[in-house]
C-alpha cells in the first residue's frame, strides 16, 4: 500500500508541476513579453503578493521527496523498478538544478532589478526564459513518464501475484 500510494502522489505532483509549467509558458511568459517593459511593470505589480515561483518552491520538493520515498520503498521490486525510480528523481531533482542555474538569474533581471531601463536585457532576459521554460518542461515530461513507467510495473506486478 506504501509503494502505490508514493508512486501515484510522485506522479500526481510531477504532472502538477509540468502542467503549471506550460500554463506559464502558453500565458504568462506571452503576458511578459507583449509589451516590455510595459508589461514586465504590469506583471511585477500583479504579482506583488504571490508568484507562480510559490507553488513551483512547495510542489517541486514535495515531488522529490515522493520520488525519493517511491524509490526507497520500492527498492526490493528488481532492477527495473529502481531504474525507473531512479531515474524520475534525477530528472525531477535535475528540473530544479536547471531552474536555479538558468531561470532565477533572468527572473531576476526581468521581476527584482530596479533598472528596467535596459529594455534590451529584459527583453533578453524574457525571451531566454520563454525559450528554454519549454525544454524545461520537457525534463518534467520525462520525470512524469518514469513515474508512469513505475506505476504501471507496480500494478503488472501486482496483478500478476493476485493471479498467480
Amino acid at each position: 500500500m506504501i509503494r502505490k500510494s508514493t508512486l501515484i502522489l510522485a506522479t500526481t505532483f510531477a504532472a502538477g508541476l509540468l502542467f503549471v509549467n506550460v500554463y506559464n509558458s502558453l500565458i504568462d511568459a506571452a503576458n511578459w513579453g507583449s509589451n516590455i517593459p510595459e508589461s514586465i511593470q504590469t506583471a511585477r505589480a500583479y504579482f506583488k503578493v504571490a508568484h507562480p515561483g510559490y507553488f513551483f518552491r512547495i510542489g517541486s520538493p514535495i515531488n522529490q521527496l515522493f520520488t525519493l520515498l517511491a524509490l526507497i520503498t520500492c527498492w526490493k521490486m528488481g532492477k527495473k523498478m529502481r531504474l525507473y525510480c531512479a531515474l524520475a528523481l534525477l530528472f525531477a531533482v535535475s528540473v530544479d538544478v536547471l531552474t536555479f542555474a538558468y531561470f532565477y538569474p533572468r527572473l531576476d533581471i526581468m521581476f527584482n532589478n530596479p533598472d528596467i531601463s535596459d529594455v534590451n536585457a529584459v527583453k533578453t532576459a524574457w525571451s531566454e526564459w520563454a525559450f528554454m521554460n519549454w525544454p524545461r518542461s520537457g525534463l518534467e515530461v520525462v520525470n512524469l513518464i518514469f513515474d508512469f513507467a513505475a506505476l504501471t510495473l507496480l500494478f503488472k506486478t501486482e496483478n500478476s501475484s493476485i493471479k498467480g
